[in-house]
């Protein structure tokens, strides 16, 4: 198979481990990939601002590298900062989808450099907050804010209630939406045609690099676009079942236990192959 030149990571619960660090080995076998020609990303739900001080951490600021945030809504140059490409949510689309959520009791949160605004206060936002770094802030006319324009829509809740709100949201606007769960509790609402493997591709066109050297890692099903669109698409051993059914293959070892690391050393800079032929493109 053809070598891998480009490695795209998720961040939680893939490259950051449950304490949201980054193992010593894990840093270091990240390095010694970029030593070797491969170029890295970073690819999360997060915004730009709660991924820096991990591009930073793994000395990406010095080093031509890309973050894919938002899930794909927005790239940025890890090196420059500079934002490459960024799309919203239509104005009409994102007012639809705000009402139908607020009709059916739930919050709405919006994220834009360090705050996460949110429409009324809940649990989840508050760990939303733990996690992110982010801070809280309720917006008394959250409509106009969404009005003013959003990169995405996140609606927290309780994952047996969030559930028939997306079939709702898919009805009304499933073709006017990217809409997934990134968490159980975390509703996801983006531009049309934007996802991971959107975003991961235009990194790769880029950078002219071919689908089939391309290798991406993910955990959860934010993740599944991306993994469907690399040449080779990566479960943790950690992830969710549904996303290990999609992987061509799944890591030893979770991302508590430097499963990162060990697939860099074993696959990328050591000698065993990848056990499974690269996927077609969008299998």
């Amino acid at each position: 198979m053809m070598a891998i030149r480009l490695l795209a990571l998720d961040l939680d619960d893939t490259l950051l481990r449950s304490d949201l660090t980054i193992s010593f080995r894990t840093r270091n076998a990240i390095k010694r990939a970029e030593n070797a020609g491969i170029t890295v990303v970073l690819a999360s739900g997060r915004i730009p601002s709660a991924m820096e001080r991990f591009s930073r951490l793994l000395g990406m600021h010095r080093r031509p590298g890309y973050l894919i945030c938002n899930n794909g809504t927005i790239i940025q140059e890890s090196q420059s900062g500079n934002i490459i490409y960024d799309a919203w949510i239509p104005r009409e689309t994102a007012l639809i989808a705000y009402d139908l959520a607020e009709a059916e009791g739930f919050s709405v949160q919006i994220y834009e450099d360090d705050v996460m605004y949110i429409s009324r206060p809940n649990e989840f936002a508050d760990y939303d907050q733990r996690l992110t770094g982010l801070r809280q802030v309720v917006v008394e006319n959250f409509r106009a804010m969404v009005a003013a324009g959003c990169y995405k829509l996140l609606i927290p809740g309780d994952p047996l209630i969030l559930s028939p709100l997306e079939k709702l949201l898919r009805n009304y606007l499933g073709d006017d939406l990217t809409i997934f769960t990134s968490k159980p509790y975390f509703l996801e609402l983006l531009p049309p045609n934007t996802d991971k493997g959107t975003a991961l591709a235009r990194v790769a066109e880029q950078l002219g690099i071919d689908r089939e050297a391309v290798l991406a890692i993910g955990d959860s099903m934010n993740d599944e676009a991306m993994l469907r669109w690399a040449g080779v698409g990566v479960a943790m051993a950690n992830g969710d079942d549904r996303i290990k059914s999609i992987a061509a293959m799944v890591t030893d070892k979770s991302n508590d236990d430097d499963g990162i690391a060990d697939l860099i050393e074993r696959y990328l800079l050591g000698k065993e192959q990848i056990p499974f032929p690269v996927q077609e493109a969008g299998s």
